[in-house]
């Protein structure tokens, strides 16, 4: 059942700090990327260049965990369990921009290879745990 992000724990998602994205690998061992990530609408937008493991083990897997810490406070944070909904090179260009402009402050992602094709995931929150502590 679909859980609702919203109050703090969609704040702390939608600013921009960084996340960690945990992904079930095929052998049952938890494979931890530091990536950025947004909120979407109710789902959040995770996005990658094609060729990297963890994408690909997110597509197999169809589901992660986003973990969100609030800026300096380690013991404020938000851990999402996900769905994969959707997987797609369709916008995966200017949500890479999108990203680049919440994190940091341009334009125009600028790490951008010219042999490198984006990919953008969204992922449903199925499970929302927020919690400040101290």
């Amino acid at each position: 059942m679909p859980a609702k992000l919203e109050g703090r724990a969609r704040e702390i998602v939608e600013a921009p700090n960084y996340v960690v994205v945990s992904i079930p690998r095929s052998d049952g061992t938890v494979q931890s990327v530091v990536v950025w990530a947004d909120v979407d609408g109710e789902q959040i937008l995770l996005n990658s260049a094609i060729g990297r493991h963890w994408p690909a083990n997110l597509k197999r897997a169809g589901r992660a965990t986003v973990l969100a810490m609030a800026g300096n406070d380690p013991y404020e944070w938000v851990a999402v369990e996900g769905e994969l909904v959707e997987a797609t090179t369709d916008g995966a260009d200017p949500d890479i921009d999108r990203l680049a402009k919440k994190y940091l402050g341009v334009d125009s992602y600028p790490y951008r290879r010219p042999d490198e094709r984006r990919i953008s995931f969204r992922l449903r929150p199925q499970r929302i745990k927020y919690l400040k502590q101290g």
